[in-house]
């Protein structure tokens, strides 16, 4: 039997001494870091082998940890994301408080507060937020489902986290949405 605890207390350990972890989140399986380790990051992006000039995903586990990442944002939003029935990432201007290679060149961060029970538990232990982006190399197909991600990037992480691997849960992607403020809104993806 998997211990979500002794789960959540491992992960919380390589993130706090700057590794990547492959987790569960509330969409696909994903590759997180300390989302203010710039050194982490930059792990990331090598392991994906992804350009750095797209930036990543951060989770947060609350409205108010938003306030934290973005300067003066539109807190219309926090009404939009109650209304949404599945999980939701928004582009916001202004991102602050985050190291440089994890904001976009325009200068926006892509935020989803997450639901996932361990996302959440790993996020409020670690105080900061931690990266989200799909546990593929760049261009390949986002692993839906544990057995699904490559050994590649299995072998190539700090931590493996044991909790639901087993879980064949339908889930889909986030639909993102550019927050341009005042209650307006562009869905990049639905």
């Amino acid at each position: 039997m998997i211990d979500f605890t002794t789960e959540v207390e491992a992960a919380l350990n390589v993130l706090r001494s700057g590794g990547l972890i492959l987790y569960p989140t509330d969409t696909i399986w994903g590759l997180g870091c300390d989302a203010t380790d710039e050194e982490a990051i930059k792990k990331i992006y090598s392991l994906k082998q992804r350009d750095d000039s797209k930036s990543l995903i951060i989770l947060v586990a609350e409205e108010r940890d938003v306030l934290k990442y973005v300067a003066a944002a539109d807190l219309a939003v926090f009404d939009f994301l109650q209304q949404q029935t599945r999980p939701t990432t928004i582009i916001f201007d202004n991102a602050v408080n985050l190291p440089n290679n994890l904001i976009a060149e325009d200068g926006s961060i892509a935020i989803r507060i997450v639901q996932d029970e361990f996302c959440r538990h790993l996020i409020k232990r670690l105080r900061k937020p931690i990266v989200s982006t799909s546990a593929n190399i760049s261009g390949q197909p986002s692993p839906k489902f544990f057995d699904e991600v490559i050994d590649e990037i299995k072998g190539n992480v700090d931590y493996v986290v044991q909790w639901r691997q087993k879980d064949k849960t339908p889930s889909q992607p986030s639909q993102i949405i550019k927050w341009r403020g005042e209650g307006l809104y562009n869905v990049l993806r639905s």
